[in-house]
């Protein structure tokens, strides 16, 4: 009877997490479908339009790419609810796996909570991976000095930028990155409005063909600064700052510490605004 009564009590405990999960589900996918609505009005807004060379094309652009991010940090909000909401059950693992990257050092931090009933699950032992080379560049840590060649052959250090009273963004990316390659108009734009502040980026590429790379920093329109050894994944960038997936980013403060890692999308222009007080 005993055995009997515990398994009862399992299987109604099973089905109530997987009740409970069923309801996040069905929040994600809802998200899910919004964002797939607004990606298919842009595919049939480039057929009608591919060069966008009609100011009102460009406009529901923008539109739709705010509205996109608008949905990401839902969905961001709604994970960061899910972990809350079960640190006594499994169901967060998922969702962690999923968003890890853009939970970012803080999110992961509260994710992985040592005391959490589902923290010895193996199957977060890449997001405990990643945490772990946050901290080699955890906000409130000082920058490490990285020395590379710019694109013209000259040693360059990152502390010709760094630490010299102002905002520096150190952008690590490839031109074979897809991600980095979609990602790099938000820094774009971010730099043309707020270089003139005092906001500096420094391009730290992953890249193993000069040629490659130089020809991406024309084609993208990058006006800042660039180093790189050439090494690809062996560089010396992956080993200071932890690197392991690109597009990856550091923000450091005019003093040289580190006040936020990968910005992306419109967290990049938050945070700016927010430092310039816009």
């Amino acid at each position: 009877m005993k055995n009997l009564l515990s398994l009862l009590l399992l299987i109604m405990g099973t089905l109530a997490a997987q009740a409970q999960e069923d309801v996040y589900k069905a929040e994600m996918d809802a998200i899910d479908a919004q964002g797939e609505a607004i990606i298919q009005q842009y595919r049939e807004l480039m057929k009608q339009d591919p060069k966008s060379e009609h100011p009102a094309t460009t406009a529901k652009v923008v539109q739709l790419s705010e509205m996109l991010d608008s949905l990401s940090a839902a969905q961001l909000q709604l994970v960061l609810r899910i972990i809350r909401e079960n640190k006594q059950n499994e169901i967060p693992v998922p969702y962690i796996n999923s968003a890890m990257y853009e939970l970012g050092y803080e999110g992961l931090v509260e994710a992985l909570d040592p005391k959490a009933a589902y923290y010895n699950n193996p199957e977060l032992d890449k997001a405990k991976a990643l945490l772990a080379s946050y901290d080699k560049r955890k906000p409130g840590t000082t920058f490490h000095e990285l020395t590379m060649k710019d694109m013209t052959g000259q040693e360059v250090k990152l502390s010709q930028w760094v630490g010299k009273g102002q905002y520096v963004l150190v952008d690590f990316w490839a031109s074979w990155c897809g991600p980095c390659r979609r990602e790099m108009p938000n820094v774009v734009m971010n730099y043309e409005k707020y270089h003139s502040k005092g906001f500096e980026v420094v391009g730290v590429s992953f890249d193993q063909k000069e040629d490659a790379w130089i020809a991406a920093v024309q084609q993208i329109g990058m006006r800042w600064p660039q180093m790189s050894d050439l090494k690809g994944w062996k560089c010396a960038a992956a080993q200071i700052y932890g690197i392991s997936s690109i597009p990856a980013s550091i923000l450091v403060d005019p003093q040289g510490t580190i006040v936020a890692v990968d910005l992306r999308g419109a967290a990049l222009g938050k945070k700016l605004k927010e430092i310039y007080k816009e």
